[in-house]
């Protein structure tokens, strides 16, 4: 198993954080087969059976159940590649259909009372600010945010370089109100970090001092909403696509390999384009018992 992670570690390029996930789900199942005094080798169809039982007890959520298989049948996958095991007991297996979960995200409105509770009377203030503002303005990950450097800013057209998932760079942007703040810190920066955020202590700020950040703005505001730094993300790929943005270049800025993980803001959209044909068009919803005047 540890020469598994450390294959997503060091060769797919997982980030830590799916890397725990990884450990935990492979955790979970190794306990099972311990429980039942199975060998990891000796998994056949009749031990999944008897694993999704096994899960049911813990009443998890269709998407966990899925997720613990997909860990599971990559594990096998690697295993069998690597010939110590014959087959991959799981390839013929599906997990769950999962629910669709819609992603939540603010409208801007939200967003703007969510900007204006950072205080700018100093270099955090304004650092805060310029968090919201880069989250938003380029729908980066928080993992993504943390590790920006500034050697990584173009100011010349506003871009930055992202490392993203596996590896993969790609370049954002960011427009003239996020500039605006980036100038402000940039000049009261006066340390060697070469990172972009720093805590008090000019060190690189981790994703988990960003949330903390982002917990405390939310609770200037009259907003009665658990924030987190995705649920700006997509905020910025919904408003992107509301103003009729295509959705291929939502996909590139978000930085995802497949389309598939994109099309789901189009749920959110087409529920919005729905409610807005329905008041908008003369004959989109016409009351009941009321007649045409001819």
């Amino acid at each position: 198993m540890n020469e598994y992670l450390d294959y997503l570690l060091y060769q797919k390029k997982y980030s830590d954080k799916t890397i725990i996930g990884y450990r935990d789900d492979l955790v979970f199942f190794k306990d099972f087969l311990e429980i039942n005094k199975i060998s990891v080798l000796d998994v056949d169809y009749s031990t999944i059976r008897k694993f999704y039982n096994y899960m049911e007890t813990f009443n998890y959520s269709k998407n966990t159940i899925a997720r613990k298989i997909t860990s599971i049948r990559s594990f096998y996958r690697y295993m069998a590649r690597h010939e110590y095991v014959s087959y991959n007991p799981f390839c013929l297996t599906k997990g769950p259909k999962k629910d669709k979960l819609l992603p939540k995200f603010l409208y801007y409105n939200e967003l703007e009372e969510l900007f204006n509770s950072c205080c700018l009377n100093d270099i955090f203030g304004i650092r805060d600010r310029l968090i919201l503002e880069m989250l938003y303005a380029t729908g980066i990950r928080v993992g993504e945010l943390e590790m920006i450097k500034i050697s990584d800013i173009n100011l010349f057209d506003n871009s930055i370089k992202i490392l993203g998932k596996g590896g993969k760079e790609r370049i954002v942007y960011f427009g003239e109100y996020a500039r605006e703040i980036l100038d402000m810190y940039l000049k009261l920066r006066n340390d060697s970090c070469p990172y972009l955020f720093i805590n008090k202590n000019k060190s690189r700020l981790t994703s988990r001092g960003v949330r903390y950040i982002l917990n405390k703005l939310i609770n200037k505001t009259s907003l009665n909403v658990k924030i987190s730094p995705h649920m700006i993300r997509h905020s910025f790929a919904t408003h992107l696509l509301n103003e009729g943005c295509d959705l291929l270049s939502v996909q590139e800025l978000l930085g995802h390999s497949s389309l598939k993980a994109t099309q789901i803001y189009t749920h959110v959209t087409n529920d919005r384009l729905k409610d807005v044909y329905l008041k908008s068009h003369p004959r989109g919803n016409r009351k009941i018992g009321v007649k045409d005047e001819n």
